[in-house]
């Protein structure tokens, strides 16, 4: 799949803003700490997916379900977040260090097609490279093995187009309007659930 720049100004997947806000002193202080460890841009941008996918639990998966988390600062202080969450956590993280990032969306569903679903992810563009890599920090669990690569995609869902499921291909330089009206009008993840948006 080929994956289309929304801005063709790379700036704009440099850019802070009140959801992606990675000028926010923890966001900077996580990337630092993160950075020092790090030899070169390859093995910083591994290790902030890394502690995105490893130690920002998904709120699903651990039953957190009076939270509800989307801006950047808050996904890095509270440790919770829903796949979309902890994509502009990632999106941060990479940004503080002037790495462009992107978010991008899947939609998902049940095997039948029936409750389909948008999810997040993000795509980088490291120096040196031409090309955008999909990177996927939901976290793992029994079935689902995510992985930072820059080669093969290895991100927790391969989608299924015989069960309505979709790749969208646009690369954003913000968090999809419809996605983020949804995620700070929630007052629970039990809401946030039933009212995410099924496509884009």
């Amino acid at each position: 799949m080929e994956l289309i720049q929304e801005s063709p100004d790379l700036s704009a997947y440099l850019a802070a803003d009140d959801v992606i806000d990675h000028e926010h002193p923890l966001v900077r202080e996580t990337a630092g700490r993160l950075r020092a460890e790090a030899a070169d841009a390859y093995t910083y941008a591994k290790a902030a997916y890394e502690f995105v996918r490893d130690t920002i639990p998904h709120s699903h998966d651990v039953d957190d379900d009076m939270r509800v988390t989307w801006r950047a600062s808050d996904v890095i202080a509270q440790r919770t977040g829903i796949c979309h969450a902890k994509a502009h956590a990632l999106a941060a993280l990479l940004r503080a260090q002037a790495i462009p990032t992107a978010l991008c969306y899947q939609r998902l569903a049940d095997d039948d097609g029936s409750n389909p679903v948008i999810h997040g992810l993000v795509a980088v563009k490291l120096p040196g490279s031409d090309d955008w890599a999909r990177q996927d920090p939901r976290g793992n669990k029994p079935g689902v093995d995510a992985r930072f690569s820059l080669e093969r995609e290895r991100l927790a869902f391969a989608v299924r187009p015989e069960a309505g499921e979709v790749d969208y291909p646009m690369l954003y330089a913000s968090p999809h309007p419809a996605v983020i009206r949804v995620l700070r009008a929630a007052p629970d993840r039990p809401y946030l659930w039933r009212t995410l948006p099924a496509a884009l």
